[in-house]
Parts: C-alpha cells; structure tokens; sequence
C-alpha cells in the first residue's frame, strides 16, 4: 500500500492523512486474530504453556472488539485532525 499512497501523492493529493490511515489500520488491525500480529503469537503459545490454552474463536471474540473499537477512535481521531 505504500506505493499506492505515494502514488496519490502525485496527484496533488493530501497524502498525511493516508500515511495515517495506513498506519493506524495495519497497526491496530493486526490485534484482531491470533495470527494478526507476531506478539499475539508469542503470548498465546507462552498462556498455553502456562496451562490456559485460548483457543482461535475465544481470540477473535475478544481481540476482535478491541481492534474494531481501537479503528474507531483512531478513524475518528483522524477524521477530526485532518478532515473537519
């Protein structure tokens, strides 16, 4: 996507919003599922050693209304600083 975004900075495009985008939703997005992020990974083989496995759908359940409410604020955080 970095090469799209820059691309549309080209255009005469306003691109400090997109960078923002991009990087808030790849960031915050990745909190979604177990495999989203390598630090999920890493903290649900060490829970599962530790005797509480999480299972896939517990993670997504869970992990899932963190990002969406997450991408919200940050959606509505650059909604507020660069388009209002």
């Amino acid at each position: 996507m970095i090469p799209v975004v820059h691309q549309l900075g080209t255009t005469g495009l306003a691109t400090e919003p997109l960078w923002w985008a991009l990087s808030l939703g790849a960031c915050l997005g990745g909190n979604a599922t177990i495999i989203g992020a390598s630090a999920n990974v890493v903290a649900a083989n060490a829970v599962a050693r530790a005797g509480h496995p999480i299972s896939f759908g517990l993670f997504l359940r869970i992990g899932g209304t963190v990002a969406l409410l997450s991408l919200l604020v940050s959606s509505a955080y650059v909604w507020v600083r660069y388009l209002a």
